[in-house]
């Protein structure tokens, strides 16, 4: 399996009306696009304001397989929601790893 963890940061564009529009749209890709076992999606609540950075949105989609994370990218479903954050997304950071199981690390 594979994560797939993404923070956005949105500009000054950005407002409350946006942030119901797109979670329900993250939260819609797990009955909408193939090889999506696991998916959660929500507004930052950290109370370590500090290490935020203007981050607002957290996603964490969890993947069958490597082959299912590459299918994610070019699907319409996530192309539609890349679309969505036009003029309004300041910043985006992107994690894909494969899962470790216990004592696998640094194998």
């Amino acid at each position: 399996m594979y994560e797939h963890l993404v923070s956005f940061k949105f500009n000054e564009s950005y407002s409350p009306d946006h942030e119901k529009m797109l979670l329900d749209k993250l939260l819609s890709f797990k009955e909408r696009i193939p090889g999506i076992v696991e998916l959660t999606a929500g507004v930052n609540v950290t109370e370590e304001t500090g290490n935020m950075h203007g981050y607002s949105l957290g996603l964490r989609v969890t993947f069958q397989d490597k082959d299912a994370l590459r299918q994610y990218g070019p699907h319409p479903v996530h192309q539609e929601f890349v679309r969505m954050l036009d003029g309004i997304l300041d910043n985006v950071i992107v994690i894909d790893y494969p899962v470790a199981g216990p004592g696998s690390a640094g194998k």
